[in-house]
Parts: C-alpha cells; sequence; structure tokens
C-alpha cells in the first residue's frame, strides 16, 4: 500500500468517527457511545488501549502488536473527536517539529 493510500486510510477513519458522532445511536455504534460518554471515557479508554499496546510489545508476536496499535490509532482518533482537534492540527504540530531538534522540541515546552 502505498504512502498516500495509508494517509487516506487514517482521514477515512476521521471521517467515519466524525460521522458516528454526529448520526450514531450509542446502542448501534460502538464510536457513538464512546463519544456519548465524553472525553474522560475516550481518554480513559485510550488509556487502556496504549497499556495494551506496551504489553504486546513487550513479546515477540508481530500481529499482536500490529492489532493493539491499530486500537490506538482508532482510540486516539476517537479522543481527538471527543476533544474537538482534529487529525490536521496534530499533523502540523508534527510538521513543525521537524524544523527543530527532538531535544530542542522537548527542551522549549511550557512545564505544567
Amino acid at each position: 500500500m502505498q504512502t498516500l493510500d495509508k494517509l487516506q486510510t487514517l482521514a477515512r477513519l476521521e471521517a467515519t468517527i466524525a460521522s458516528r458522532a454526529d448520526a450514531a445511536d450509542g446502542n448501534t455504534s460502538y464510536t457513538a457511545g464512546l463519544l456519548a460518554d465524553g472525553p474522560e471515557k475516550c481518554a480513559r479508554k485510550f488509556g487502556e488501549e496504549a497499556i495494551e499496546l506496551i504489553l504486546a510489545s513487550q513479546g515477540s508476536d508481530a500481529r499482536h502488536t500490529t492489532a493493539e496499535a491499530a486500537d490506538v490509532v482508532y482510540h486516539l482518533l476517537v479522543l481527538l473527536q471527543a476533544t474537538d482537534v482534529s487529525l490536521a492540527q496534530v499533523m502540523d504540530e508534527l510538521n513543525g517539529r521537524f524544523r527543530q531538534s527532538g531535544l530542542e522540541e522537548k527542551a522549549s515546552r511550557t512545564p505544567g
């Protein structure tokens, strides 16, 4: 799969999540149910999935790690939707970080 196709997959997933937020019932859509429960629930679920990815990455099963990473990406996009942050905003932030080293970027962050 080409890089552009992969980016389009992220954009399609983001659009699907947004459509569930606007149109779907929490009883018929897992995504709608998460979003209906608010940002705190979405953040908690993202954290759970991140821990599952960490644990999976400690093993030697690449398929398990891949599946857990996909769950993390999905739940990240749900959390972004719940907090009104777009994937484009995140990508803009990442693009801006190419202008400096990782150490410089980290040092420039405001504590807190």
